[in-house]
C-alpha cells in the first residue's frame, strides 16, 4: 500500500440531503486495494486539505462511493467537486465490521452513521433489520433507495416530522425496544452520535442480546490514517488503526472519553 494519495476522478455526484452528497470516485490509473464495509479512505481535496471518509458503498469495479457531509473547509470542497474533479485517495484504513456467521443483522443508525452501514445492507442473512434515524425527514440519507429495499425490514424515524411524514416520530431507541429478535442469533451494527451508540447498546444488552455481538463504529480526529501521529487515540486505541469498527465490551468505557 501506497501512503501517497493515489488520483481518482468524479464520475458521478449525487445530492442527498441539503449539506450531503454521494461522489463516485474512479482511480486515474491503478485502483487501491479493496475496501471492505467500515473501513474509511482519507480523501484529499487539492489545495485545501484531507479528512477520513467511510466508503458507503463498494460495487466491486474499483469505484468507491464516498457519502460526505459538510462540517468544514475540506468537506465542503469535496462536498462541491463536481463529475471530472480528480482528488486524492489514501487507504483501506481501519477495521472493518465483523460480518462471519451473521444469523440475524440488525443495523442501527443515526444521521450521517447510515453512510458506513450502507454497504452491509445487501450481506446475507437470515433476517435484516435496519432502523435509521434523523433530524428531519429532508435529513434521512438515501431516502428513495430505503423505500426500494425488498429483503430488509426497514424503520425510519426522524426527531421532528412534517405535514407530508407519515413515519415515527421519536429516538431510534424506541423501536428498537419493542422490535421483534431472537438474542442468540443477533448481530448489531451501530453507528451515529456516540450518546444514540451508548443507548442502543444498553437497550440490546436489557434485551439479552451478547456484548460481543454489539459492534460500534467510533470516530475521533484521524490525521494521518497509519497509527502515527496520536491525534484519534482513544484510551489504549489508535482508532485509524484499532477502530473505527470495535466491539462494545471494548468501547463500552471509552464511549465516556469526550474529544478535546
Amino acid at each position: 500500500m501506497t501512503w501517497l494519495p493515489a488520483p481518482y476522478r468524479v464520475v458521478s455526484r449525487t445530492v442527498e440531503t441539503r449539506d450531503s452528497v454521494t461522489l463516485a470516485l474512479r482511480p486515474v490509473a491503478e485502483s487501491l486495494p479493496r475496501f471492505l464495509p467500515g473501513q474509511f479512505a482519507m480523501l484529499y481535496a487539492h489545495g485545501v486539505g484531507e479528512v477520513p471518509i467511510s466508503v458507503s458503498g463498494v460495487p466491486g469495479d474499483g469505484t468507491l462511493l464516498h457519502t460526505v457531509r459538510v462540517v468544514g473547509a475540506v468537506s465542503r470542497a469535496l462536498h462541491d467537486a463536481e463529475p471530472g474533479t480528480v482528488i486524492g485517495v489514501r487507504g483501506p484504513f481501519g477495521t472493518a465490521w465483523r460480518l462471519d456467521g451473521v444469523e440475524d443483522l440488525l443495523v442501527v443508525a443515526g444521521g450521517i452513521g447510515l453512510a458506513p452501514l450502507r454497504p452491509v445492507l445487501g450481506v446475507p442473512s437470515r433476517r435484516t433489520v435496519l432502523i435509521a434515524g434523523a433530524r428531519t425527514p429532508q435529513d434521512m440519507l438515501y431516502a428513495d433507495e430505503l423505500a426500494m429495499l425488498s429483503d430488509v425490514d426497514v424503520v425510519l424515524t426522524v426527531d421532528r416530522g412534517d405535514h407530508d411524514w407519515r413515519g415515527r416520530v421519536g429516538f431510534v431507541t424506541e423501536p428498537l425496544a419493542s422490535i421483534p429478535l431472537d438474542p442468540d442469533r443477533t448481530t448489531a451494527l451501530l453507528c451515529g452520535p456516540e450518546p444514540m451508540m451508548r443507548y442502543c447498546a444498553r437497550t440490546l444488552l436489557g434485551r439479552d442480546v451478547p456484548a460481543e455481538r454489539i459492534q460500534v463504529s467510533l470516530e475521533r480526529n484521524m490525521q494521518c490514517g497509519i497509527g502515527l501521529c496520536g491525534h484519534c487515540q482513544l484510551g489504549p486505541l489508535l482508532l485509524c488503526r484499532d477502530g473505527p469498527v470495535t466491539d462494545y465490551p471494548t468501547a463500552e468505557p471509552l464511549l465516556l472519553a469526550k474529544e478535546l
